[in-house]
């Protein structure tokens, strides 16, 4: 798995959980799906991504993972 396919692959996870705390434990978790939806929506206009850089500094590989088409 690549880079950008990590990033959302994480994103979607904490998106999700944070749902399901919100709905089940406590309503203010979902101020965690706006601090993602937020750090998504910066990321798509300045072509920066913190997790990005976190995941390259870990040896996440950039280009397209095994058996991907592109």
């Amino acid at each position: 798995m690549n880079v950008d396919r990590t990033v959302h692959t994480i994103a979607g996870t904490f998106i999700l959980l944070s749902l399901a705390l919100a709905k089940f434990h406590n309503p203010n978790w979902i101020w965690f799906t706006v601090f993602v939806g937020a750090n998504l929506l910066q990321s798509g206009l300045t072509n920066w991504c913190l997790m990005s850089t976190i995941l390259r500094k870990l040896g996440v590989p950039e280009g397209p993972g095994v058996g991907c088409s592109r």
